[in-house]
């Protein structure tokens, strides 16, 4: 499940870390971002500019919904790297009966996003859980995903993943990620021309979140 850190980290990569991220705006990290660290809980990277400075941007979050923070860590503190697609391949061996049905979810749905054919993993709550063994999923939680799409879905490709998402036992929230952004893919089905793509400069509304010079 681990990868041995190297130059190139994605959106949300975690990442176990030897020393304590800073704050993006520079003030003190909250009591439970410190307590998560020193319990050994994972950072994610985000998408936002990259300085000079090789520092990546991360986000830590706690066990309850409110606590998260942006922060920064330098790339020579990576000590373990576990990547969405790393953990799709431990989805079938979640129980049948796992507690909590964004997991049930994830376990349903592995067979059929494997046989697309694109690179996917689960992110969020799910995949942070799988990942560190840390509480921090709920009855209510969401299963998020992303899927790597560098190229635009077929119609038959596109239709299939409309089925998958509207027949699960919990809500899914399923991202793309087409190798210069990230965008929703209910938003990009409801406005296929209009669609709000985050990238690491920031978001912005293009017409085709796979043109690079949208």
């Amino acid at each position: 499940m681990t990868q041995t850190p190297q130059q190139a980290y994605g959106a949300h990569d975690l990442l176990w870390v030897s020393t304590m991220p800073t704050a993006a705006d520079g003030a003190p990290l909250p009591d439970w971002a410190i307590a998560a660290c020193r319990q050994g809980a994972p950072v994610v990277v985000r998408r936002a500019p990259r300085g000079a400075d090789g520092l990546i941007p991360v986000g830590l979050r706690g066990s309850a919904r409110n606590e998260r923070c942006a922060g920064t860590i330098a790339a020579s503190a990576i000590t373990r790297v576990v990547t969405p697609e790393t953990l799709a391949t431990t989805a079938t061996a979640i129980p049948h009966d796992a507690p909590f049905a964004a997991l049930r979810t994830l376990r349903a749905l592995a067979p059929a996003l494997d046989a697309l054919g694109w690179a996917w993993g689960p992110t969020g709550g799910a995949g942070f859980a799988l990942a560190s063994g840390l509480p921090v999923l709920h009855g209510t939680s969401d299963l998020d995903l992303v899927v790597r799409m560098p190229h635009p879905p077929s119609t038959a490709q596109r239709d299939l993943l409309v089925h998958l998402l509207d027949d699960t036992e919990c809500r899914v929230d399923l991202q793309i990620d087409t190798g210069h952004g990230g965008f929703a893919f209910r938003d990009w089905l409801a406005s296929p021309h209009k669609t709000l793509l985050k990238t690491d400069n920031g978001p912005r509304l293009v017409a085709d979140p796979w043109d690079d010079g949208a």
